[in-house]
């Protein structure tokens, strides 16, 4: 199943340009982002850090894996859903202007004949698709792309309303926190149709024209195309996305000069007439935990007693992060044209206390050289010998392997996916998601009655594998006789509500509503999870199972948590006390 969110680099780059001397970035960072592209993980890195004293910049790697051309400060990359910031400031915008209200009612701003839902007469505002607490899901169940490459390309209008005509809430609005690119797509799209504009248009005349960031857009400019450096993802070369309905949630395209630019303006370094319209956009809404908060599209983090305002971002090729501190001591960019996240990087340049990471390198590379110069029998033997010897040297997460079966997929090399999806099923046998990926190749290669095997067992494993269902109906396959429904007591139920501590200051809280579990990690949005047996749940937006696990006594002394083949055991911290 394609999760939305492969060679070495032979010649790397290393560039400081530093615009003032006071500003620094330490030699430990340095070493750590080099070492990073050095070993392939990120394919280039760009980082910016601006304060009251001045900017530096940082970068190692590369536009591109086959010309080998040093990414710098002018590097066009993706930033996917710091998007969202833009899109908040817009309706910030509006708001100081008197044009609109946080509280204006999304029905009052759409075509007729379509219909926003309510919940118990209560309507979906404005402020709602800003800070996530809308009710309306991450991404529309009519969201079907026909390029898993370029997924968002050929979302339409219509798709866009039929389904807010159709969808029916089902929670209090503005209660809960669930991200969702299709709210923050629905409302830049609403915004700049207010305008009788596209939003790209709304977005330069705003926004970039005045701030004078000519390099931040959505079309690319002819230098922007030049100075592109192109989406990786484990060392292979993707394609670009092209978002343009639901452009408000991550369709736009920078550098780090110029979003070195967006934050001297929102840090109010340097005055301009947006300056409240930013401000306003920083400001709480929603509060998540005692450590997160949302303002509008923004993201705000209480680190060390200070606060940060941030926002991070993810495309086919790309990860993404800004962020500054609410004093304007501090503001950072860091952009890769990799999908190896950089957040901490991030936080770490914001604030030290942050943990740096030390990322491995994918085995998914390794394996990949192994199978086009050697064969799949010596690719999968490597696999496994390094797994036993040197499994601390490289990273063995469920996703490489996946990713790199979608990409022989996709060049339609079907025997290399199917050899490397059946490893991954092998690697990771408590896997939903691996055995569909392996039966989607199956099905490529008219091997339906072995498909049909790996599609019932990744269904055991997670009844709400939904895409594994729906397969299974294509092919023609009754799926009611498989997913079996469990009734667990309620006294059981509440046995399990609590809190448990999965890492430090991550904790995953589960509630009791009725007959109904919902789970609830650090800084995300509250999720139901069903019974496949008496102490296993599944969720049905993450493809996680939940176990709970009791003492001889009856006791629940622990939940472990099963996503992506890893398991994760957390020691449960409080009784609940309802």
């Amino acid at each position: 199943m394609k999760i939305y969110i492969f060679t070495f680099i032979t010649i790397f780059t290393l560039v400081s340009t530093i615009c003032n001397s006071q500003v620094t970035i330490s030699e430990e960072i340095k070493k750590n982002i080099k070492a990073r592209t050095e070993n392939g993980i990120n394919t280039g890195i760009v980082v910016g850090v601006i304060t009251p004293d001045g900017v530096i910049y940082f970068s190692s790697g590369v536009k591109s894996l086959k010309t080998n051309e040093p990414v710098d400060h002018n590097s066009v990359f993706e930033i996917g859903s710091i998007s969202k910031t833009f899109t908040g400031i817009l309706l910030a915008d509006m708001v100081i202007k008197n044009d609109l209200k946080l509280n204006t009612s999304v029905q009052t701003l759409l075509p007729l004949g379509v219909a926003c839902p309510t919940y118990k007469s209560d309507s979906i505002k404005l402020i709602n698709l800003s800070n996530h607490t809308s009710s309306l899901p991450r991404l529309p169940d009519n969201f079907r792309p026909s390029n898993d490459g370029n997924p968002y390309a050929d979302y339409t209008e219509k798709q866009l309303y039929d389904f807010l005509n159709g969808y029916k809430l089902n929670r209090d609005i503005g209660s809960q926190y669930e991200y969702s690119n299709y709210a923050q797509g629905l409302l830049g799209y609403i915004l700049a149709s207010k305008k009788n504009i596209s939003y790209e248009e709304l977005l330069l005349e705003v926004i970039t024209k005045p701030l004078g960031i000519e390099n931040t857009r959505i079309t690319l400019t002819s230098n922007m195309k030049n100075a592109l450096a192109l989406g990786h993802s484990e060392g292979i070369e993707v394609e670009n996305w092209d978002i343009p309905t639901l452009a408000g949630a991550g369709a736009i395209r920078s550098t780090t000069v110029d979003m070195i630019k967006y934050l001297t303006a929102n840090m109010g370094l340097e005055k301009s007439n947006l300056y409240p319209a930013m401000q306003l956009s920083h400001k709480n809404t929603f509060e998540l935990d005692s450590n997160m908060s949302v303002g509008l599209g923004w993201h705000i983090k209480k680190l060390d007693g200070k606060e940060y305002v941030w926002h991070n971002g993810g495309t086919g090729g790309y990860r993404s992060f800004t962020g500054f501190s609410k004093d304007g001591n501090i503001g950072v960019v860091v952009l890769t044209n990799s999908t190896e996240g950089v957040d901490d990087i991030g936080f770490h340049l914001l604030n030290p206390i942050a943990i740096l990471q030390n990322p491995k390198p994918s085995i998914a590379i390794k394996i990949k050289q192994n199978l086009e110069q050697e064969g799949a029998e010596k690719a999968i033997k490597t696999y496994w010998d390094l797994k036993k010897n040197q499994e601390k040297e490289f990273d063995f997460s469920e996703e490489k392997l996946n990713i790199l079966g979608y990409y022989y997929l996709k060049i339609e090399d079907i025997k290399k996916a199917i050899s490397i999806f059946e490893l991954n099923t092998e690697a990771y046998p408590k896997s939903s998601n691996v055995y569909n990926s392996y039966a989607e190749a199956l099905i490529k290669n008219n091997e339906n009655e072995k498909a049909i095997i790996n599609l019932k067992k990744s269904i055991e494993l997670n009844p709400g594998n939904y895409e594994s269902i729906r397969m299974l109906k294509e092919i023609g396959i009754d799926t009611d006789t498989l997913i079996k429904k469990v009734i667990v007591d309620e006294a059981i139920l509440q046995k399990y509500v609590g809190l448990y501590e999965l890492a430090p200051g991550f904790v995953l809280t589960i509630s009791k509503k009725g007959s109904q579990l919902k789970a609830q990690a650090t800084g995300q949005g509250e999720n139901p999870i069903f019974p496949k047996s008496q102490n296993e749940f599944y969720l049905e937006m993450v493809e996680a199972v939940l176990t709970f696990n009791v003492n001889k006594a009856g006791e629940v002394q622990s939940v472990t948590l099963l996503q992506g083949g890893h398991e994760i055991i957390g020691k449960r911290l409080v009784e609940s006390k309802n």
